[in-house]
């Protein structure tokens, strides 16, 4: 964003940067910069939080104001990152039989089509679909145990696609389990479903098995590196 910034405002248009790493800011000197110390995905701070907000965006827009730049502002409250996870139950095993991720992948289902019917939406579908995300799971499965990742028949060929579709389906499902798409539970810190599913899920975790497993096999950099986020 800072550099798109740079080139429309050569273009003569004026811009603003919400900034969430200060470091970045500093050294793309944006013409004008709001740095917002919030977690992460949160550039407007508190969710469902309408007065916080729209004083985000007025102390945004008052930087158009300044005659000249780069202009640098922090805004004046933080935001820890809560890195606390979800309360949110998984439920009991199904299939003795299966891979525990695979059975747990299948015992979360109801709970994402609660969702998907709730919002009308789903961000799963890059490279899977909700009916092929047991299979999905099993190829993990099968890289963490040791087959080559070129050789395990990852949908679409895409590690990061796969990964992400993964924890969407069960992000999303996680919303139902915690009652917060009801209006029922309170809405999760900004890290805390990302902390229950690598911490607490058994296909979070093993996630984290394949990308060390393929790491380790000295698989290209973005090939495994992009299967969960930097942080982890």
């Amino acid at each position: 964003m800072s550099t798109l910034a740079h080139v429309f405002e050569e273009a003569g248009i004026a811009t603003i940067v919400l900034s969430s790493t200060r470091s970045v800011a500093e050294r793309m000197a944006n013409p004008r910069t709001l740095h917002c110390e919030f977690p992460l995905g949160r550039p407007l701070g508190k969710p469902s939080d309408a007065a916080f907000q729209h004083d985000v965006l007025a102390r945004a827009f008052a930087l158009l104001d300044a005659t000249e730049g780069p202009v640098l502002v922090d805004h004046p409250e933080v935001i820890e990152a809560d890195e606390t996870a979800l309360s949110c139950q998984i439920p009991p095993r199904f299939d003795a039989d299966a891979h525990p991720a695979v059975d747990e992948a299948n015992g979360i289902r109801k709970a994402y089509d609660r969702t998907l019917e709730a919002r009308g939406m789903t961000n799963v579908g890059r490279s899977v679909e909700p009916d092929g995300m047991a299979d999905a799971v099993q190829v993990l499965v099968d890289i963490a145990a040791g087959t080559p990742w070129k050789e395990a028949g990852i949908p679409g060929g895409n590690t990061t696609a796969l990964c992400h579709d993964i924890r969407t389906y069960y992000e999303e499902a996680a919303l139902s389990l915690a009652n917060v798409i009801d209006g029922d539970g309170d809405i999760p810190a900004g890290r805390a479903i990302e902390a229950w599913y690598f911490d607490e899920t058994e296909t979070g975790k093993l996630v984290l098995e394949a990308r060390q497993v393929m790491k380790d096999a000295e698989a290209p950099f973005p090939v495994w590196f992009y299967m969960v986020p930097g942080h982890r």
